[in-house]
């Protein structure tokens, strides 16, 4: 049965998107996880990737061209499959495929928005509200929050809900406004993307049957009516546009109210969001002694981190307890087991002397209003020694190797839920400073999860460190669809034999784990040795 792939919502305030590359083109066999196409978005330019196997039967958007959200993009299915029911939307041949005993599933296009919200019968005013996809990867949401509850008037752009993804929680605004009438997912419950998540309309509206048929409608209805409530609100969110007056305080309603009730001046609060918008995190991680003017610079609340209670277990007594598995953490466990089983790792070990780069950083540091790390050190010889060594810098493909030629390196982060990796984009650009800087505005946005979804994709290659914790030789899993990842390990003093004397020095040990379908060992090892020698002569790095 032929399966209709329609314009993905890639971020959150997408609403149309243009087809900047076909990586597929029609006749060709499409496996799951086969990369599609690269779709333009508001904030960037991503792979979207198949869910679905077979054959690649009709494109519905040429490169170059933009459609709305919900727009018919491809059509996948049995070669030689008859599709002309789903191109034409014909009845007739809807119900001979029904005979057939395969229901053919129907096109949802601008066009066709009113007449299929008409068909569920929606009352006058309501809007069903589905779970949104709030980034490329996310296949399931789950609502780690609600901040409306049923009965409460709902203004647009009031926050409605926060929603945990694969990669963060996120603020979810309503388009609409009404009455808060239905809540389809609750707290703490996981729902497929499209899911009914919560119905909007006029106070005291009767919905008996309304999240019932949509969710008997799967994924067809469920865009449509998010895609009628677009329609019916035409005007963008303005939210995050910058500011005309600087009278006015750009914040989220919900950063408002917890700041109406802590008392919190919010001209004094540094916003996070898109174009300084300020938001929850903000005016959480915001004290009030911060806003009397001789007040000492206290740690932000982000990164207390509050007293666990342990449970009293007598002694001799068996204990055990359940923790309910995230969507991140769903999500890593899923992607490195596709990882550690699809891609051919093997690993390469190589010791570096930091004597001179010890020297180097303790130099560079003593610049006023300047913090280099060893990491930061690490991750620009590694964006250096990629462009000598590209091959390193690819991508595998069932039909095509892909051989990157800009430099976008992963940092991984550990957080409480587990792992996120953002990105450096045009690393081998930046200078030591700007690496240092935006690694540590990075790494504080994913500790506090306020990083984007767009700051978390692209990578090329990536960066794993535990030297901080003693751990002075490691393995990782590689980032998919990198092809490597280097390991990071602690510097050690020991002794080490230079011109044939035992003196005492400081090493450090790199692992780079290697996909053996695009690297050779050959070509990981002259990698390596490019990279020993950018680390142990720093100033080589400035040339």
């Amino acid at each position: 049965m032929a399966t209709v792939i329609t314009m993905p919502r890639l971020s959150d305030t997408m609403t149309e998107g243009t087809v900047a590359t076909w990586l597929k083109k029609v006749g060709d066999k499409i496996s799951e996880g086969d990369i599609l196409a690269e779709i333009e978005t508001d904030k960037a330019t991503m792979e979207f990737e198949s869910f679905n196997s077979g054959t690649l039967l009709y494109i519905g958007i040429p490169e170059g061209e933009s459609a709305p959200v919900d727009s018919l993009l491809a059509i996948i299915g049995k070669e030689g499959e008859d599709i002309s029911a789903l191109l034409n939307g014909s009845p007739v041949a809807t119900e001979s495929a029904s005979a057939k005993s395969e229901v053919a599933p129907e096109v949802i296009t601008p066009s066709k928005v009113d007449e299929q919200t008409k068909s569920v019968s929606l009352p006058k005013g309501v809007v069903v509200v589905t779970m949104p996809r709030l980034s490329d990867t996310m296949t399931d949401g789950t609502v780690a929050t609600w901040l409306k509850k049923v009965g409460d008037k709902v203004a647009e752009g009031d926050i409605l809900a926060e929603i945990e993804t694969d990669k963060a929680t996120m603020e979810f605004e309503s388009f609409n406004a009404g009455t808060l009438l239905f809540v389809g997912i609750k707290e703490g419950e996981s729902a497929p993307v499209d899911s009914v998540l919560a119905i909007i309309g006029p106070d005291g509206t009767d919905i008996t049957g309304i999240a019932e048929n949509y969710k008997k409608g799967g994924n067809v209805t469920a865009p449509v009516a998010e895609k009628a409530a677009e329609v019916s609100n035409s005007t963008p969110n303005n939210h995050n546009s910058t500011p005309n007056s600087t009278d006015r305080v750009f914040a989220s309603p919900l950063a408002k109210k917890i700041a109406q009730d802590k008392g919190i001046n919010l001209s004094q609060v540094k916003g996070s969001g898109e174009n300084g918008r300020i938001v929850k995190g903000d005016v959480e991680s915001f004290t009030i002694e911060s806003q009397k003017p001789n007040a000492v610079s206290q740690p932000t609340t982000n990164n207390q981190q509050p007293a666990v209670v342990k449970p009293f277990v007598p002694a001799g007594e068996k204990f055990s307890e359940e923790i309910k598995n995230s969507q991140m953490r769903k999500t890593i466990a899923k992607r490195l087991s596709e990882s550690i089983f699809t891609a051919p790792h093997f690993y390469l070990t190589i010791e570096i002397a930091m004597d001179e780069a010890m020297k180097s950083r303790a130099t560079i540091n003593t610049i006023p209003d300047t913090k280099v790390s060893f990491n930061d050190m690490v991750v620009k010889a590694c964006a250096m020694a990629l462009k000598k060594h590209p091959q390193v810098n690819s991508q595998w493909r069932e039909d095509a190797m892909i051989i990157n030629h800009h430099v976008n390196i992963g940092v991984a982060v550990a957080v409480e839920d587990g792992l996120v990796v953002p990105v450096l984009n045009f690393t081998d650009q930046m200078s030591l400073t700007q690496i240092g800087s935006a690694v540590r505005d990075l790494a504080g946005k994913a500790k506090t999860k306020k990083l984007t979804p767009a700051e978390m994709e692209g990578s090329t290659f990536t960066v794993s460190n535990l030297g901080m914790f003693g751990i002075t030789e490691f393995t990782s899993i590689i980032n998919q669809p990198n092809s490597a990842i280097l390991s990071v390990g602690a510097i050690v003093e020991k002794p080490v034999v230079r011109n044939g004397q035992i003196v005492v020095g400081n090493t450090m040990k790199v692992t780079l784990a290697c996909d053996h379908r695009t690297v050779d060992g050959a070509t990981g090892a002259q990698f390596l040795q490019t990279l020993k020698q950018f680390v142990e002569n720093p100033v080589t790095m400035l040339a």
